[in-house]
């Protein structure tokens, strides 16, 4: 007696419930990142430098440090070598974050110790500080620009492990590229500074911030920008609002750009960068040079052309304009 002959129909509409579930998942997905897309609001933020096999990527917290110790080398008038010596030591020592361990007394970016006469555990966890005292032993090493990148970094660490610098090399030649100015608008960023947060941006922090990584002469005007119809009658688009009850808007900061030992526009770029890789830390909104923009909470963190599109404004290469959230 022969076996029944099996049918397949409820197999056919097993795989037929799967599929549609799994089209289901797939739409859902699509839809969320859609959304996310737009609000800004995917992942973690991060920051980008580069792209295919020339690629970095990392946190905020570390872009702001490598940002920092890029603004302490272009202030000190250092070529872009030095910088990357900088951040290669720095990537070796600390993989870029300012960390309060190390060996024996090691501390900081450059893993400095106290015990060794870098200076105070404070001063040396002060990134702004590691990164001078950093880059002072480097100027003392007659022709460290020409020398292999390991030499250079050991004659100011006396590392027990000088070759482990080299490695970072490539990485940190992207990066000195980017945070100097040179590669222009080379650093993507996402931040979540959304206004729901509750935390404005501080302008004197700032103001503070920016003075004490490029110098004086970087201390910018800031301004509050009144919201639509806020102001006495005729009152401009921009500058104070006119009377004790109106609205105004977001602080707006205006970096002036002066030149260096350096193009200017490289040095315009070079403060663009550091305020896009503080973006996260600093609560800063959107950062504009040139005809270039970038704007916090987008899924990106690119950098976009400016189309003449309504509310959005370049600058004329003399200034970088910083937007802080409300």
């Amino acid at each position: 007696m022969s076996e029944p002959r099996r049918v397949p129909v409820p197999a056919r509409r097993g795989r037929a419930a799967r599929f549609t579930a799994a089209f289901s998942v797939l739409a859902g997905l699509a839809a969320y990142v859609t959304l996310h897309d737009v609000t800004g609001s995917m992942g973690a933020p991060r920051c980008v430098i580069g792209g295919g096999d020339a690629r970095y990527e990392f946190t905020p917290e570390q872009a702001s440090n490598a940002a920092t110790i890029a603004a302490v080398g272009s202030s000190r008038g250092l070529p872009e070598r030095a910088v990357t010596i900088a951040l290669a030591t720095a990537l070796q020592e600390s993989a870029l974050r300012n960390i309060e361990h190390g060996d024996r007394d090691s501390l900081g970016l450059f893993q400095q110790r106290p015990s060794q006469g870098w200076g105070t555990p404070e001063q040396i966890l002060d990134p702004v500080y590691s990164s001078t005292k950093f880059y002072e032993g480097l100027e003392k090493v007659p022709g460290y620009s020409r020398l292999p990148l390991t030499v250079a970094a050991q004659k100011v660490q006396r590392s027990g492990f000088p070759q482990a610098y080299a490695k970072h090399e490539p990485d940190a030649t992207l990066l000195s590229a980017a945070l100097t100015g040179r590669a222009q608008a080379a650093l993507a960023c996402t931040a979540d500074v959304a206004e729901t947060e509750g935390r404005p941006g501080d302008p004197r922090r700032v103001r503070d911030e920016l003075v004490k990584a490029f110098g004086a002469r970087t201390a910018p005007k800031v301004e509050t920008v009144p919201e639509p119809g806020a102001g006495a009658p005729g009152a401009g688009a921009r500058g104070t609002a006119a009377g004790k009850n109106a609205v105004t808007g977001p602080a707006e900061l205006s970096v002036p750009v002066h030149e260096a030992r350096v193009p200017r526009t490289e040095r315009g770029w070079a403060l663009a960068q550091w305020a896009v890789a503080r973006a996260d830390e600093l609560r800063i909104a959107e950062v504009a040079y040139g005809d270039r923009i970038w704007i916090a909470n987008t899924s990106s963190g690119d950098w976009k052309p400016v189309r003449g599109d309504k509310g959005v404004r370049g600058t004329d290469g003399s200034s970088v304009r910083l937007t802080l959230a409300r």
